[in-house]
């Protein structure tokens, strides 16, 4: 694992990869979309960039204080994309609001018990892509967004990209 100093930008920079594709996602909302957020896992895997989702399956006890650093991390480069994307009023309000209300309707601890599901198709599909076959990332990405599988970057990118008066509800 890097250092502290060393982790800060590699892991911003994969929160943002999540939340562009998140982005891109909500853009089509579809299967296409789902394909398409692979982008942004393979974006994280080229560049060696940490992501929460991509290194939890990896990490061995004494190196959970960086984890959490690095989500932590994620989710501020998460929300840095989410806040310009409500800056830019587009239409995808709507669907990330729809997402977010999904998960909350669903309980904390039924998306917890979902959001396993994400974790281990991510581990398996990083696996896979480290080793320099791609196909079940590209696989992978598109069956838990359709499973409906919490991915907890993906999903405070929607948070941070809905407006302001539907988190007040």
């Amino acid at each position: 694992m890097p250092k502290v100093a060393q982790l800060i930008p590699i892991a911003i920079a994969a929160g943002c990869a999540i939340g562009l594709a998140g982005y891109i996602y909500l853009t089509l909302h579809d299967i296409a979309g789902a394909i398409l957020f692979s982008f942004g896992l393979l974006t994280i895997v080229n560049y060696k960039l940490k992501l929460f989702t991509s290194v939890a399956g990896f990490i061995h006890r004494n190196e959970l204080p960086q984890l959490a650093l690095i989500l932590g991390f994620n989710a501020i480069g998460c929300i840095l994309v989410g806040l310009l994307t409500r800056v830019a009023a587009h239409p995808l309000n709507e669907t990330a609001q729809q997402i977010i209300g999904e998960r909350l309707a669903n309980g904390s601890l039924n998306s917890g018990l979902l959001a396993i599901g994400c974790g281990v198709i991510m581990t398996i599909s990083v696996t896979f892509a480290y080793r320099g076959n791609i196909i079940p990332l590209l696989f992978g990405v598109p069956i838990f967004i359709k499973c409906g599988f919490p991915h907890c970057m993906a999903d405070t990118f929607y948070l941070s990209s809905c407006s302001t008066a539907y988190l007040m509800e």
